[in-house]
């Protein structure tokens, strides 16, 4: 990065502005990404559309996000990374008050698909941003104000959607909090218009190709996916969902052949020979899929099974966010020492966690209190994998490599949240009986996250040591 800004105090103090400013664009995301997860029965109730709605509604902002992420990170390395930004925030506002407007559940799925692709034009900028407002021996102090703030955002997305429904603002219920954005996106373009550096010269001249080609073989490949996984379990396995999960695979496949021969890939090739990297990378899908899947199933066996309201059933994903911010400050001290048996104990909590929850709903183990303790510990369990997985599948890259690698595996995350909630929620709603629909998508989670602990041993022993 080129001109760094120097230390006077006035300086200084615009860096944390500018951090500020990063972290509430992702907090912004995060909080979009999640809040579908307690709201989707009602807007499902309001609009119409049933399982299918409630499944796309997450599904399709993770969607444009993951497809669209690396591409992003292209483009603001191509046209400027302030540039960019501004114009996400801008785009992320505008679909944001579509999807409070929406009359129909296409309208609202469309207006989300929108969102996610504005917050995959948004999001990577931040990173490259803070690089060229901060020293390099500032940059790790500066991130580590990320773990907290995101862990809180992911978890906490779920609560305040749960108390916007309950205060029913102007009488919008669903809507204010997709509404409520015109107010928190206007503040941070309003902040990051005034606070953010301009674009250095330099940082353009460094142009990277995108590869639209792969961007768009990788959307067909989720979407065929997506969409017989969501038409199945709606509409009964019919042809159509079939062959469009085998369209899926057999798209998955030319975006693999794509990677090796494209000119700028969206993964590098040897990136996938390296043997630790692609172990975190499938390990990193199976894992956030898992959880993902896990917090739909938990809202909806709350709302549904339990007869919640949606503000109770959001004070019940309290405890899981809980857990990810106790977990993920400890284990920023922790990651270096223990490295890749750090990712096995948090596993191994998520285990128990959902074992423990399993014992809940099958009605094993009874008392509130019984789902409160199991949700915190299914959350310790999260907050310990969350940031350690791909620090220590990046422990043995190429420096030269690391930009493409943390972006790849960023993008996996989303991709893995959009497959994750659908395929766990397609087994969730193949049958009307709420504690055996939750018993068989708790026991998905399960073998999932037993598969994650055989993966981990393939990685690379250490995180690649942290700049303080």
């Amino acid at each position: 990065m080129s001109a760094l800004i120097r230390a006077s105090p006035v300086q200084v103090d615009r860096r944390w502005a500018v951090l500020g400013v990063v972290i509430a664009a992702a907090v912004l995301d995060l909080l979009d990404a999640t809040i579908t997860n307690v709201a989707a029965p009602t807007i499902a109730a309001d609009l119409g559309g049933g399982a299918a709605l409630i499944q796309w509604l997450g599904a399709a902002y993770a969607l444009a996000l993951g497809v669209l992420l690396v591409v992003g990170g292209r483009l603001g390395d191509r046209y400027g990374r302030r540039r960019l930004f501004l114009l996400g925030i801008a785009g992320f506002t505008l679909a944001s008050v579509a999807c409070g407007l929406a009359v129909s559940p296409g309208v609202l799925i469309g207006a989300r698909l929108v969102q996610g692709g504005f917050g995959a034009l948004m999001i990577p900028q931040g990173f490259g941003i803070l690089g060229a407002v901060f020293p390099r021996d500032q940059l790790g102090k500066a991130f580590s104000v990320f773990a907290p703030a995101l862990g809180v955002s992911s978890a906490g997305g779920p609560v305040v959607a749960g108390f916007l429904i309950e205060a029913d603002l102007f009488g919008l219920g669903w809507r204010a909090m997709f509404l409520i954005n015109i107010v928190l996106g206007g503040a941070a373009l309003v902040a990051a218009t005034r606070l953010l550096p301009a674009d250095a010269p330099g940082d353009r001249s460094r142009e990277s190709g995108v590869d639209g080609v792969g961007a768009g073989l990788l959307a067909v490949t989720m979407v065929g996916l997506l969409y017989g996984l969501i038409d199945g379990s709606a509409h009964g396995w019919t042809l159509v969902p079939i062959l469009c999960l085998a369209g899926g695979v057999v798209f998955f496949g030319l975006f693999c052949v794509r990677q090796r021969t494209a000119a700028s890939p969206l993964i590098e090739p040897s990136l996938l020979r390296n043997r630790g990297f692609t172990a975190g990378l499938v390990l990193g899908m199976v894992f956030f899929a898992a959880v993902s899947g896990l917090l739909y199933v938990l809202v909806l066996f709350m709302q549904y099974g339990l007869r919640f309201t949606p503000v109770r059933a959001a004070l019940g994903l309290a405890p899981v966010a809980v857990g990810i911010v106790i977990a993920s400050v400890a284990c920023h001290r922790l990651i270096d020492r223990l490295g890749r048996t750090l990712i096995t104990i948090g596993l191994t909590i998520a285990l128990i966690g959902t074992s423990w929850l399993l014992a809940v709903v099958s009605g094993v183990v009874d008392g509130a209190w019984a789902l409160v303790l199991a949700a915190l510990v299914i959350g310790l369990g999260m907050g310990t994998c969350f940031g350690t997985v791909y620090d220590v599948t990046l422990g043995d890259i190429d420096p030269r490599e690391a930009g493409s690698a943390s972006g790849s595996l960023s993008a996996v995350q989303q991709l893995a949240n959009a497959l994750g909630a659908a395929a766990v929620t397609t087994v969730y709603f193949r049958t009307g009986d709420q504690m055996e629909a939750a018993t068989g998508s708790l026991l998905v989670v399960v073998v999932a996250v037993i598969a994650c602990c055989g993966l981990v041993w393939l990685l690379p022993r250490k995180a690649q040591p942290r700049r303080h």
